[in-house]
């Protein structure tokens, strides 16, 4: 029986092991959820089959998408992938169709990789926080080494086999003031799709850690990338947050979690087939169940998922359903809700002045684009290309939507 709704699971087989210790990683510590002895180190070849068996018959669509996270995935080694794509073979339904995604900081990946990826036809979400001078400040390995030219040959490795690949860039205290010299360096690499993560480590109400950003930095980091963003590359690099921004005003859901009105479709499974209500929300308060002891897709619908899910729309400040932006961030990550409103009522997001001067700041330029290229748009002909996905493909925009969902509307 599938599950109710799509879902994305980050699925995690070696869970928290990772090759760097990057300074502001909020999952490194999850190791401490699993003793040494007490849990494999990896999830072991006969639940790894349980749980590809398990999703496949939970997606209720046709295109089943694996994403693949950590920790370092790539630590797992080439022959545990190799095996992966052996049993979804293997279990994989007529007319129906699999994907893989990784998420990955690069530094393992060599011709080997590369190769298996074009085969197999895997996406690549890449993790590199700018310049070397930037990325090196805190993403290292142990000891501190640097890790930025071993992630470029990575990269470069990617792009010489044509694996598609989304570059994923922290913002933290140190690049959240260089924001152009940020986006021209991916500009200058040519990526094309650029995803940026605000780091907020809270660790008491209203405080953060050091590595944060505040509200303020982000939103001029975010809206000086788009300034140069809408000169000069509208059509030839995709912007995540920009990509987001454009939706409602075009009928369309929000496809990044963080601005949805509720959440809950993006859990994790770790590497001992425990499930955890999201990536942020790791811990025994979020834990849904287990693999082994309760079916995929009964956990996805189980109450405690559903009730994780509504509790960012039940949950949200009185200021903020008044607010003018509300369509556009839907009070953003709950994680992120540490800070009082005006009124003094809890559950305002720390980003919030990010956010709001964002959005202001953007959605006039966004509206005149959008009206711009509809005057523009011929009407389709015969001979016109074919539509960049079938309907119930994954959404080539990358939001991990059913393409009838999202940009085929």
């Amino acid at each position: 029986m599938p599950a109710s709704r799509d879902f994305q699971i980050f699925a995690k087989p070696c869970g928290a092991t990772c090759n760097l210790e990057c300074a502001y990683c909020y999952y490194l510590d999850k190791e401490l959820l699993y003793p040494a002895g007490e849990v494999p180190a990896r999830m072991p070849d006969d639940l790894l089959e349980d749980y590809i068996v398990q999703h496949i018959a939970a997606m209720p669509g046709e295109v089943i998408a694996f994403s693949w996270h950590g920790g370092e995935p790539l630590a797992l080694g080439l022959e545990y992938f190799e095996r992966i794509v052996a049993l979804q073979k293997k279990h994989r339904p007529a007319a129906r169709r699999i994907t893989n995604g990784i998420q990955t900081n690069g530094t393992l990946i060599d011709e080997h990789w590369s190769r298996f990826f074009e085969r197999e036809r895997f996406a690549i979400g890449l993790s590199l926080d700018g310049t070397a001078e930037l990325h090196d400040c805190y993403r290292v390995a142990t000891g501190g080494q640097p890790s930025h030219a071993r992630a470029m040959r990575g990269y470069d490795l990617l792009l010489r086999h044509e694996v598609p690949c989304d570059v994923v860039c922290t913002v933290h205290n140190v690049n959240v003031g260089s924001p152009l010299s940020v986006y021209r360096f991916f500009r200058g690499i040519g990526a094309k799709f650029i995803g940026f993560l605000p780091v907020v480590q809270p660790v008491a109400p209203g405080l953060v850690g050091r590595h944060s950003i505040s509200g303020e930095a982000y939103g001029a980091f975010l809206c000086a990338i788009f300034d140069e963003w809408i000169r000069r590359d509208v059509g030839k690099i995709a912007v995540q947050d920009f990509e987001e921004a454009s939706r409602p005003p075009r009928g369309m859901e929000h496809s990044l979690c963080i601005y949805r009105p509720t959440c809950g479709e993006v859990p994790v499974i770790e590497r001992n087939g425990d499930l955890y209500s999201c990536d942020h929300f790791v811990g025994p308060e979020h834990w849904i169940g287990n693999i082994r002891e309760t079916p995929l897709a009964e956990l996805l619908d189980s109450p405690a998922q559903q009730a994780f899910g509504n509790a960012k729309r039940d949950g949200l400040p009185a200021q903020c359903r008044r607010c003018d932006v509300l369509e556009y961030c839907h009070g953003g990550c709950p994680k992120n809700r540490i800070l009082t409103t005006s009124d003094g009522e809890p559950g305002l997001n720390y980003l919030c002045a990010g956010y709001k001067r964002f959005f202001h700041h953007c959605l006039g330029p966004l509206e005149r684009l959008q009206r711009k290229m509809e005057a523009t748009e011929k009407p389709p002909t015969p001979s016109s290309a074919p539509a960049p996905a079938g309907r119930n493909d994954l959404c080539p925009c990358h939001s991990g939507l059913k393409y009838k969902k999202c940009c085929g509307k």
